[in-house]
């Protein structure tokens, strides 16, 4: 029994950060129902980095598990009703669509917490649900770049950088994830439903917390220098340099130390937190020139020994195999009936008494529409009478 089951959740999001944080429900054991249109969820067959599947593509598969489809046309008058059944009996709502989506299809907050006053709904999107940018597209890469984070890494001579991850989203799919148990604590006290309102922009600049409050407090802007460094508050050497056969990443080194271990004299008598600010792209410069002379496996074997913070530079194909990722589960896998193995990243939190599962991968396009409908109160007769109009579809 995950730590969760018991709670429903009707997640009518798409795309990364509401199925994200309604799967992170699911893997802790809520009931989670995916109420997606009757064609599918556009991600269902977009690709994601040209991996496509048999029927189900690959990020799809990667934000649904531990969820069962209902497959409904909420545009018509049939399938707006069933939601609204649904809605009676569920402890979560969770929603992205774009600010007024909602008002219009009749499934807003102050519609459906009418109907179950103790419902948690939850709503994410780009901006915010008003305000001057209300209307703009919230995706990810426009996020990251509107919120400074590209200009905190890098040459001053480079353009900015983004993540190579969707982090906006992801930030954001945690966020909303936090907002549904804090939500769910206060209705186990006093019984009331609410709203919970999370974007993508507050999300992505707060956790930059250190860099921003290093700028509003400190006054410090970001200053980007002549070589690469990882971050632009944190002093040299900070980044990732070439061996004789790859790279290594370098954190936070002594430099007295370091001097003597990489055979650079100039680091003697330095001090760590003056010099290496005012001299930041010399020493840069000196530790890309000296780390050639070695393997990177002969550096990091060499550092690790004299304590001196370094660590690989993994690919994907390095990760997967890496002896502590195996050892602590990091990736599930499961077999789905039409795309084989899967193998994917996990639930990042352990509970020692309700630990998270896998009981079922990405669901079909309305694969459980009847039995989720048959939960609900509908007889046999209604819902052959759904599914024979469009309302409801069952694959």
């Amino acid at each position: 029994m995950g730590i969760l089951s018991g709670y429903r959740v009707l997640d009518c999001s798409i795309a990364m950060a509401g199925p994200f944080a309604a799967q992170r429900l699911g893997d802790l054991g809520a009931d989670v129902v995916k109420v997606e249109p009757t064609g599918g969820e556009w991600q269902r067959f977009r690709a994601a980095g040209g991996a496509t599947g048999n029927r189900v593509n690959v990020s799809f598969l990667s934000l649904n598990r531990n969820k069962r489809s209902l497959a409904i046309d909420l545009k018509s008058e049939d399938g707006r009703a069933v939601l609204l059944e649904l809605v009676k009996t569920a402890d979560v709502f969770v929603q992205n669509y774009r600010p007024g989506v909602a008002k219009r299809l009749g499934v807003d907050y102050e519609t459906l917490s009418a109907i179950n006053p103790k419902l948690i709904y939850v709503s994410i999107s780009g901006y915010g649900e008003s305000g001057p940018y209300v209307s703009l597209p919230g995706q990810d890469l426009l996020l990251q770049a509107m919120s400074g984070a590209m200009l905190s890494s890098g040459r001053e001579s480079d353009p900015p950088a983004p993540a190579g991850q969707y982090l906006a989203d992801a930030i954001t799919a945690y966020s909303a994830f936090e907002g549904v148990l804090a939500a769910l604590l206060h209705r186990e006290r006093t019984g009331e439903g609410q709203l919970v309102e999370v974007n993508m922009l507050d999300a992505v600049v707060t956790i930059q917390m250190q860099e921003l409050s290093v700028f509003t407090v400190g006054h410090k802007p970001q200053t980007r220098s002549a070589e690469p460094h990882a971050h632009c508050y944190i002093r040299a050497p900070y980044g990732v340099f070439a061996t004789g056969d790859g790279f290594i990443a370098l954190a936070f080194a002594n430099l007295q130390k370091l001097g003597e271990l990489i055979g650079e004299p100039g680091f003697a008598g330095m001090d760590d937190e003056s010099d290496s600010w005012t001299h930041r792209d010399a020493i840069f410069a000196a530790v890309r020139e000296r780390l050639t002379a070695k393997t990177s496996a002969e550096w990091l074997e060499l550092f690790r020994a004299n304590d001196i913070w370094a660590g690989p530079v993994y690919s994907y194909e390095d990760l997967v195999q890496d002896p502590q990722i195996a050892h602590n589960g990091t990736f599930v896998e499961y077999d789905h009936p039409s795309e084989g193995r899967v193998k994917t990243p996990g639930f990042p939190i352990r509970f020692s008494k309700t630990p998270s599962t896998v009981e079922r991968g990405a669901p079909q396009i309305g694969e459980h529409s009847r039995e989720v409908l048959a939960q609900a109160g509908f007889d046999d007769a209604a819902i052959e009478r759904l599914l024979a109009n469009g309302a409801v579809r069952q694959d």
